[in-house]
């Protein structure tokens, strides 16, 4: 039983359903510098009294705390705003208590309005203005206690009345509130990330193929001299395959047969040998000073690396031979290589997340994230983290922004959503989603309501993948131009952060390994040589979009999507707004035939009337057409391009193109 002496029995008002809030608080939320966060609660107390309520926040560097009075907006739901201005924690949660003086100020207008005697109310409310005055500043309390004297002295009863009911008592309650009995919301957590955890494009290659010499093993050194193409075409990230030593035993072959042959490189994700592990570089790559150099190279061009995380080893590595405790032991006392029946991995043994030796597991893994930390790495992305234990990625996460606020953790995981969900919970900056496999109208519409205008809003970062080098979709098996146009397009402006592999997806490389999702003659097995001097149609337009993201504001944020009505479903119409940025994009999905349909554009959401014009102007093909309320038309060749991309524009000139 609950004692008499542990209940706040004087506070009356209930504060719940807060939103944002994860898991009761378990997990905080995530944000970018300068976003926005709206606070939510249903906030309410008994009878008829008025409420009142303020958002608290702070930042981690801060003692005190910065207040927001909340509205109502109704039925009890009350929102407030704060801006998240700098990197790193904030906390905030929610103060509210009945408000007595406003409560006072309703009933007393009430009975006024109605004719009503109400020097006794006066009295009441000059109690109330005594207490208000006493938070109040010198000018102001001189004024309100002035009232006091008011209420008070029967012979100015009219003068007390006016008062009453003045804009300036209004004003004092909203200033000056009387917090008494106050109930407060237990506090919540927001990490803000820098900037680019909000907004980055994602360039994806394996620098052994880097080498303009066909034949050769590609170094750092080739990389370098490749960046000021990946800079030219936009990208501000550039994921490397994991660049350690290749093991040797069970080594796979082409198109991952298991007889390797003489000279073949083997898998990057059968990392460590008799020359090192995680620590180490794949000499034919180059020497530590080399990759510390194209990480310098990078910044030089705007860019940044990405290193690889695959927390598994071959046989070779040093982990085998010093810690096989980290890994599962069969009876016969042989490490056990990765299986999923009835695909055998002997080239690759699991991590056992269940040893009893977990603790400096735990321990080995952060110190290769810090090592690489102090490379200059400060973009991670993960390989699979989902097999690998929820409670070591929050808390290794959590050790490394300690010391590295600025590093960035990017989770491929291809897997169930709630498993995707938590990861992404525990402290993961951008996730892989599921938009490879969504190619309708009805699904990409789904899926974004469901990343954008739900809880997922909150914590969950997407970064869009048209291919990766472990999938091609069987949209882009046919390797018809205009599919990879429009897959490219869809992930570059439904989502802030995304991502290509390459040169595989640049150069339209799509056939499959027969029956599967994969390619044939797969880069993860084999060198390629590119003719990096190519361009093409996709090449140009890649260009073009990413130019188009970084001059408009509205394409640096995901979660400012309004779908359009278009009653094709082939042809998909979406606004994203940010300020005074305006972008329409207009998709025909259907990558064979011409579409043509009235799109139906909220013209609420951009500030217009039905009867004003305006220009759509096509940042693509610099194309400008003049528009008009609510329904205009549309149609696009898949074969000249399958998508506009608009920017709405003032009306400054009827010279226009149509």
């Amino acid at each position: 039983m609950m004692k008499l002496a542990a209940i706040k029995g004087r506070n009356r008002v209930i504060i719940e359903r807060v939103t944002p809030e994860l898991d009761g608080g378990r997990f905080f939320i995530k944000s970018v510098p300068q976003e926005t966060i709206p606070v939510k609660a249903d906030i309410f107390c008994d009878g008829h009294d008025k409420t009142a309520a303020r958002l608290l926040y702070k930042h981690q560097s801060e003692n005190k705390w910065s207040e927001v009075p909340m509205r109502l907006i109704n039925n009890d739901r009350w929102q407030a705003e704060f801006i998240a201005q700098k990197e790193g924690f904030y906390h905030y949660t929610i103060e509210a208590w009945v408000d007595h003086l406003a409560s006072w100020e309703h009933e007393i207008t009430l009975k006024i309005r109605d004719a009503q005697h109400v020097s006794s109310e006066l009295l009441v409310g000059a109690n109330l203005l005594e207490k208000a005055a006493a938070h109040a500043p010198q000018e102001d309390k001189k004024a309100i206690l002035e009232v006091v004297k008011i209420f008070r002295d029967e012979s100015r009863y009219d003068d007390a009345v006016v008062n009453a009911i003045s804009e300036r008592l209004v004003k004092w309650i909203d200033l000056y509130p009387i917090r008494e009995n106050v109930s407060r919301y237990h506090e919540l957590k927001l990490w803000v990330d820098r900037p680019k955890a909000g907004f980055s494009t994602w360039y994806s290659m394996f620098p052994r193929s880097a080498s303009k010499e066909p034949g050769q093993h590609g170094t750092f050194r080739d990389v370098i001299d490749l960046l000021p193409r990946i800079q030219r075409m936009g990208f501000d990230v550039l994921y490397l395959t994991p660049i350690h030593p290749i093991g040797n035993q069970f080594r796979k072959g082409k198109n991952n047969n298991v007889l390797c042959q003489p000279g073949e490189p083997g898998v990057p994700y059968g990392i460590g040998s008799e020359l090192g592990g995680h620590d180490a570089i794949h000499p034919e790559l180059g020497t530590l000073e080399d990759f510390k150099a194209l990480i310098e190279a990078c910044k030089a061009h705007g860019m940044e690396i990405a290193m690889d995380l695959a927390i598994q080893c071959s046989p070779d590595h040093p982990w085998a031979k010093e810690h096989p405790e980290w890994f599962k032991i069969r009876p016969d006392g042989t490490i056990q290589y990765a299986e999923n029946p009835p695909k055998k991995y002997q080239d690759i043994y699991p991590i056992n997340f269940e040893t009893e030796a977990w603790q400096s597991l735990w321990e080995e893994l952060k110190r290769i994230i810090f090592l690489w930390a102090e490379w200059g790495v400060r973009i991670i992305r993960v390989d699979n983290p989902h097999t690998k234990a929820f409670a070591f990625w929050e808390w290794v996460i959590a050790e490394t922004k300690q010391t590295y606020p600025d590093m960035l953790f990017l989770a491929e995981a291809f897997t169930r959503p709630k498993v995707m969900q938590q990861l992404a919970k525990g402290g993961y900056s951008q996730s892989y989603t599921y938009f490879t496999w969504r190619n309708t109208k009805a699904e990409l519409t789904e899926y974004m309501t469901e990343l954008t205008q739900e809880e997922m809003r909150y914590y969950f970062r997407p970064n869009f993948w048209p291919n990766t080098h472990d999938i091609n979709p069987p949209f882009l098996q046919t390797g018809h131009e205009p599919n990879f146009l429009i897959r490219y397009f869809l992930a570059a402006t439904l989502s802030s952060n995304y991502g290509i592999f390459g040169p595989t997806f640049e150069y339209m490389v799509h056939e499959a390994f027969p029956g599967k999702e994969e390619y044939w003659n797969s880069e993860k097995y084999e060198i390629k040589h590119w003719d990096w001097e190519q361009t093409n149609k996709l090449t140009y337009v890649i260009t073009q979009v990413n130019r188009a993201r970084k001059e408009n504001v509205a394409l640096q944020h995901t979660n400012n999507i309004t779908f359009c009505e278009v009653y094709d479903e082939q042809l998909m119409a979406y606004l994203k707004i940010q300020g005074d940025n305006q972008i329409l994009c207009v998709v025909n999905l259907d990558g064979y035939n011409r579409r043509g349909h009235m799109i139906k554009i909220p013209i609420q959401k951009i500030d217009k009337a039905g009867w004003e014009e305006y220009i759509v102007h096509d940042l693509l093909t610099d194309s400008k057409y003049v528009w008009k309320g609510e329904l205009n038309y549309v149609e696009l060749d898949p074969y000249f391009l399958p998508f506009h991309l608009f920017r709405i524009e003032e009306v400054v000139s009827k010279e226009v193109g149509v």
